[in-house]
């Protein structure tokens, strides 16, 4: 279910514009690919686990050739099975995420690529996949979840927005009368919230807001009201949140305020973005 749900996002992402349409072609070019259409579906990379950290970043010993994370700008790295990738291998997407731009430095050359992707990251809570699950028996000692889930850096789970439980499938089918909604629509939603965004952002130098500054968003014009923000001053002051992780919060706030169509920050917007990131309650 994690795979499927994460192979269709670029479905409901809205196509690439010249400008980045062009981008990732050339990227793909650098990369060795054939370019023979100029595709407008964003990008969307799936290294094995066993991916070492300069498949990520990029290299080469005579000609610069972009990683997996170069190659998704625009797009979608999905790293499924996180927990089996090299702890250092993970910790190369720190800087990139940070900074939406990936440098490589060699001996004989140097180059920078964009690298301003979505990350989805995949694990199970155990080797053996069966840890916290109601009626599995897991076999695995408390050692090694420790080290399994400890590939996932402190540093690199704050730069994550958004963390999410899947439980597993109990039952085929669905419940209830009410269908779910079809992709077509919920790209609908996308794109109208993508519109809202440069609509509020027009004059500013950010078309999105995964790329408004941190002090922008806290000190800006459009700054939430002192009540509104009191659940995130609240988790920043007892230490469940750092400042970066208060930032992003703010940025998945603006997104859902965008998808539900409101003008200004409301304290569901940011308790709906408070829980997403971690469970956090006001």
């Amino acid at each position: 279910g994690k795979t499927m749900l994460a192979r269709r996002l670029p479905g409901i992402l809205p196509d690439l514009d010249d400008h980045d349409a062009v981008q990732a072609a050339s990227l793909r070019s650098l990369a060795g690919e054939a370019i023979v259409a100029l595709r407008r579906t964003p990008p969307f990379e799936a290294p094995h686990h066993s991916a070492s950290a300069a498949a990520l970043v990029g290299g080469g010993s005579r000609t610069v050739r972009p990683g997996a994370i170069a190659r998704a700008s625009g797009g979608v790295l999905f790293l499924d099975e996180a927990g089996e990738f090299a702890g250092h291998a993970l910790d190369a997407l720190r800087q990139p995420l940070e900074s939406g731009t990936i440098e490589i430095h060699r001996a004989g050359f140097r180059a920078s690529f964009p690298a301003r992707f979505q990350l989805v990251l995949a694990t199970n809570p155990c080797p053996c996949g069966n840890y916290g699950v109601p009626g599995a028996e897991c076999t695995c000692p408390s050692l090694a979840i420790r080290r399994y889930l400890g590939k996932l850096s402190g540093p690199l789970r704050d730069r994550i927005d958004l963390e999410l439980a899947v439980q597993r499938v109990a039952t085929a089918g669905t419940t209830g009368d009410s269908a779910p909604p079809r992709p077509a629509q919920v790209r609908e939603r996308v794109v109208a919230a993508r519109r809202r965004t440069a609509q509020r952002l027009r004059g500013t130098p950010w078309r999105t807001n995964a790329e408004v500054s941190g002090a922008w968003l806290r000190t800006g014009p459009l700054a939430p009201a002192a009540e509104v923000r009191r659940p995130l001053d609240a988790a920043l002051h007892r230490g469940s949140l750092t400042l970066r992780g208060y930032d992003r919060v703010l940025r998945v706030a603006w997104s859902v305020a965008d998808l539900c169509g409101n003008e200004r920050l409301g304290a569901a917007d940011i308790g709906r973005a408070l829980y997403l990131k971690k469970g956090i309650a006001g």
